[in-house]
């Protein structure tokens, strides 16, 4: 990997050709100059044109950092049905980077080649139809992308071609790089969609079953702890779902929430989720614990007391430290330190509130956040306790293949920083249809129906972004 200083984008490669004695060989060449000010959503839509089908977008909770990717010029996928798909994900990375030629002269978080994607939650799961567009583990490298850190604007353009056809395809990147933004520049007005004309929904009778068939089985096993089921809807339209309008919703809707939007072909996954699975800066590792729920108030006295009802129920206390100590064992075992609270507090947004607990850790900064991802997914928020045996209670009794639903989807760039999600609030749209997912985690005294109702909350921010339903 080569990192030289700043300079005009053919002079910067021209000269670390010839200082490396480049071999014609293929190789990433990426370049990265500060910019003034973008709009990260007008971006996303001004690719449309040239890029439908490979784009992406990420926002993080807390506002400092958001990237766009537009174009697909590497991709890794990995149909491994084991936890080898990390490694190979990450070896495959490691191969492109270590004879790359970077030039970034800038110390900003998320810029410089990066790699966009995620996992699927469960890679032994039979992949369903609306799924196949993606992979057990599937990313992709961006032609041009923009990066907004703490409210700079930087943007990154990468090309994979031999040194002997660099100069001619620069001029064509800039080229198209200034058409882009200038396309940016201009306010791209989606128009809504149409209201959906119904919802389909697998038997809510069945499910219900399954719940009570997973208390069983947790009841009568003293080292199953708990069982996290999910299950999806599907909602229909007359005709193609407007994607970039939907993701601009969620984020009008969920400001404090991870946005994010990862198109493969037609299919677009995207979604509003609160729960961070891990970020990695240098030697700084953060995780969240996410686990136990209960609605929000119409008033702030109600909710306020909605919100100490949840901090002192038993059931979900329980329920959240069950994620707190399967987080703690994994941090400690990839950092030196690790920091955490006494007790938990609460995370508030739009729909519902969560019991909450950060985990902070140090650790090398040489350790990739795959090891983090890894080690991590899924939680026992998603999976459950333990996950050996709370995995083929799943597959038994969902009968659903969740996909990329549940599963870490996020960024991580040539300096093994980087940042994932837990996929959650989270929906599929494929042309006509939108297949929505939503999960409760089943403990000993959990209630069918008390955990359906808890769906519906969920399916919220989803369906309120995909706009309203028809009359019948």
């Amino acid at each position: 990997m080569s990192t030289i200083k700043s300079q005009p984008i053919k002079e910067a490669f021209i000269q670390s050709i010839h200082e490396k004695q480049h071999n014609k060989q293929t190789a990433l060449f990426s370049y990265v100059e500060k910019m003034n000010w973008m709009d990260s959503l007008q971006f996303y839509k001004s690719g449309r044109a040239l890029y439908a089908g490979e784009r992406f977008f990420w926002k993080d909770r807390d506002g400092d950092v958001e990237i766009v990717g537009l174009g697909n010029i590497y991709t890794i996928r990995n149909e491994k049905t084991d936890q080898s798909r990390y490694a190979e994900t990450e070896e495959k990375w490691n191969d492109m980077i270590k004879c790359a030629f970077i030039h970034n002269s800038f110390d900003a978080y998320g810029v410089g080649p990066v790699l966009f994607g995620g996992f699927s939650f469960d890679p032994k799961q039979k992949q369903e139809q609306e799924w196949s567009k993606f992979s057990s583990a599937f990313f992709y490298l961006p032609e041009y992308m923009l990066t907004v850190y703490e409210g700079e604007c930087y943007l990154t353009t990468n090309v994979i071609c031999p040194s002997d056809e660099l100069d001619e395809l620069i001029d064509k990147l800039e080229s198209k790089k200034d058409w882009l933004l200038e396309q940016a520049c201009i306010e791209q007005v989606e128009e809504s969609n149409r209201p959906f004309t119904h919802v389909e929904e697998k038997d809510t009778e069945q499910w219900k079953r399954a719940v009570h068939k997973a208390v069983k089985q947790i009841r009568s096993d003293d080292e199953l702890k708990k069982v996290v089921l999910a299950r999806k809807i599907m909602a229909v339209f007359d005709e193609e779902i407007a994607q970039d309008r939907v993701l601009e919703r969620l984020i009008e809707e969920q400001p404090d929430s991870f946005i994010f939007s990862l198109e493969a072909m037609e299919s677009c996954f995207l979604g509003a989720s609160p729960e961070r699975l891990v970020r990695k800066r240098d030697e700084r590792a953060l995780s969240t614990c996410l686990a136990g729920s209960i609605k929000r108030g119409q008033t702030e006295e109600e909710d306020q007391h909605l919100g100490n009802e949840l901090l002192n129920d038993e059931k979900n206390r329980i329920e959240h430290d069950y994620v707190v100590q399967m987080i703690k064992k994994e941090m400690e075992s990839l950092c030196y330190t690790v920091n955490i609270p006494s007790t938990p507090g609460l995370m508030k947004v739009r729909d519902i509130q969560h019991l909450y607990t950060p985990v902070t850790g140090f650790t090398e900064e040489s350790r990739s956040i795959l090891q983090f991802v890894e080690k991590l997914h899924p939680t026992p928020a998603l999976g459950g306790l333990p996950n050996d045996k709370a995995l083929p209670v799943i597959r038994q009794l969902e009968k659903m293949d969740r996909g990329f639903y549940a599963g870490p989807i996020g960024w991580m760039d040539y300096r093994k920083n980087g940042e994932f999600a837990v996929a959650i609030r989270s929906g599929l749209l494929s042309k006509q249809q939108a297949f929505l997912y939503a999960g409760c985690g089943i403990v000993a005294d959990s209630e069918p129906e008390s955990e359906l109702a808890e769906t519906h909350i969920k399916f919220r921010p989803m369906l309120r972004a995909l706009g309203e339903m028809a009359d019948e």
